[in-house]
């Protein structure tokens, strides 16, 4: 009779609702219980790192935004860092203290659409809704630097594109809001973006409150959650984990702390650490992070208050003149023009920057042959080395698990795939 029992085979994705993007995962299945799991990838491979390598510098910047698509500037930081580090130049202070400000907004960005998306997998609705609420400010802030909602290209060589504007844009009556919504809702838009973002950062810890009532204590999200995918540090080590899910595992590694890039080793912030490895451990250490990410936001912005200055080297061969300056002086004129279409060369040379992305540490190897573009570029992304742990997380438990394991994991595939 043993015969007629036998384990079978089930395609997950890669159009599943909890695939979090084009994952494939081929799972082995006993029963409900998983034996067996393949993630498949390269569905969304659109060549990034071979694109890079045809294109200036300069050109590839807006193509970093498209990797992990919900941290947009963090992907910008690591290119950025590389060719700075081969042309030896550095950003002004200014331009450093709006990076790391930016770097943490989008980290909550990121932390937002990961709590919204990883409850609504689980069951829980409400705080997909509320999270995008408190995402659809901070989109605001990107769109106020840079013209763009996600794909900003604001950080460049030299410093970021423009500095902080004084006047947040203003909702004006429509047909779909009247007057009276439009006065409250521009409430907290009267002043200028450091204005607007430091009312983010007053009421943002309520908000993160209100998501911790809704989960934390919660006995399905704890049933769904606690013992789930249950990682020791050794073997996240071993795995090349990063990010929260290393942390979650009770290893206190952040490229912030411990090898400290821009202005962080002057930020005052704790590492969120795990006990058990486990999924709702790594959702604590997450929504640990996005209250230190909401201190380290509020000193950037004190500190930009009271420092002003330039945030690009005056350097018309990486950074453009101001347009102002291009409209009556012939030589600003032709440097801009030949910057936006040679751009720059790069001394020869290779280095590596690894960053704390939202996700683990993001790196960009980049190989300069003294051409104006780079010979090499190779991306090492944080999620790529925890998608590869999957069977690891996933063997012995039951099918529901699966969604809370990939949702924990924080998967976005347009860096895996690249």
């Amino acid at each position: 009779m043993s015969g007629e029992f036998r384990n079978y085979t089930v395609n997950f994705g890669p159009q599943h609702p909890a695939a979090h993007g084009v994952l494939r995962l081929v799972l082995e299945l006993d029963g409900e219980t998983v034996v067996h799991a393949d993630p498949h990838i390269g569905l969304l491979h659109r060549g990034t790192e071979k694109l890079a390598e045809s294109k200036p510098f300069n050109q590839s910047i807006p193509y970093m935004d498209r990797l992990d698509y919900v941290s947009m500037m963090c992907n910008e930081h690591a290119y950025v860092l590389a060719i700075e580090k081969l042309l030896n130049v550095q950003a002004p202070i200014r331009a450093q203290y709006i990076r790391v400000m930016f770097d943490e907004i989008t980290r909550i960005l990121n932390h937002l659409m990961w709590i919204g998306s990883n409850a609504l997998d689980l069951g829980a609705m409400t705080v997909f809704l509320y999270a995008f609420r408190e995402r659809e400010d901070l989109m605001d802030c990107y769109e106020a630097v840079s013209g763009a909602r996600m794909h900003a290209a604001y950080y460049r060589p030299g410093g970021v594109y423009r500095d902080l504007p004084k006047f947040m844009p203003q909702y004006q009556p429509s047909v779909f809001r009247n007057q009276k919504e439009c006065d409250k809702l521009n409430a907290n838009r009267q002043g200028s973006l450091l204005d607007f973002i430091w009312d983010f950062t007053e009421r943002f810890p309520k908000c993160v409150d209100e998501y911790e009532t809704l989960l934390t204590d919660n006995r399905i999200w704890k049933q769904r959650t606690v013992g789930i995918g249950v990682l020791s540090p050794e073997r996240a080590l071993q795995l090349g984990c990063t990010g929260p899910i290393l942390r979650g595992s009770g290893v206190a590694w952040d490229l912030r702390k411990k090898q400290p890039y821009e202005i962080y080793d002057r930020m005052d912030f704790d590492i969120p650490i795990g006990k058990e490895g486990d999924c709702y451990d790594r959702y604590l250490v997450r929504v640990e992070e996005m209250r230190q990410s909401n201190r380290i936001v509020r000193q950037c912005v004190e500190w930009l208050r009271n420092n002003p200055g330039p945030v690009a080297l005056d350097d018309y061969k990486i950074t453009p003149p101001a347009r102002e300056t291009m409209k009556h002086d012939m030589e600003s004129l032709i440097h801009h023009f030949k910057l936006f279409t040679e751009g720059y060369c790069v001394p020869a040379g290779e280095t590596y920057v690894g960053i704390e992305h939202p996700k683990g540490e993001f790196g960009v190897f980049l190989i300069s042959d003294g051409a104006n573009k780079p010979y090499r570029v190779k991306i090492r992304a944080p999620d790529f080395a925890h998608l590869s742990a999957m069977n690891e997380f996933i063997k012995g438990h039951m099918l529901a698990d699966v969604p809370a394991i990939i949702a924990t994991l924080d998967i976005v595939f347009g860096d895996i795939d690249r």
